[in-house]
């Protein structure tokens, strides 16, 4: 999945404005503007989609952990300038607030069965002989979650 994909989604499960994304960045600790945003949520066949940078989206998913959780105390983290599915996956996790019980159910909502220790396999350390890559599929199908759970009104397929 490219960034511009799962900024797309994020934005749609969560039904934010041009103004709320805006927010969001400036939260994160950078100034975009309306234009950038049309840009990257053009379709990936338009000419004038602009890629979203890893350094970019994780600006973004800071800014949406500030605006969920509140900020930190002291200074504010550098973003990530590389990303990886684990990294995203995990951001989120801390923006929601969510639990690995949450998750699990989130997961469920898209018709997907993990167990508890394969879901803490993807939140360890990249070094550590449990850790699992979080593959295209895996990410998608929690965004798909996330969606049916913030918007019920989609329809179920």
């Amino acid at each position: 999945m490219t960034n511009n994909d799962i900024f797309r989604r994020l934005r749609y499960i969560f039904d934010f404005s041009d103004d709320q994304v805006i927010e969001l960045f400036r939260l994160g600790g950078q100034e975009v503007t309306r234009a950038e945003i049309s840009n990257w949520l053009k379709n990936d066949e338009d000419e004038a989609q602009t890629t979203l940078y890893d350094e970019e989206m994780a600006v973004f998913l800071s800014g949406l952990i500030v605006k969920k959780r509140g900020a930190r105390d002291g200074e504010t983290p550098k973003p990530e300038k590389n990303l990886n599915n684990n990294i995203i996956f995990r951001k989120l996790k801390i923006a929601l607030n969510l639990k690995d019980r949450d998750i699990l159910d989130v997961l469920d909502r898209a018709n997907l069965e993990v167990s508890k220790h394969e879901l803490s396999a993807i939140f360890r350390k990249p070094g550590q002989k449990q850790y699992r890559k979080c593959k295209d599929q895996f990410l998608r199908n929690f965004l798909l979650g996330l969606q049916y759970q913030y918007r019920p009104d989609c329809n179920k397929q």
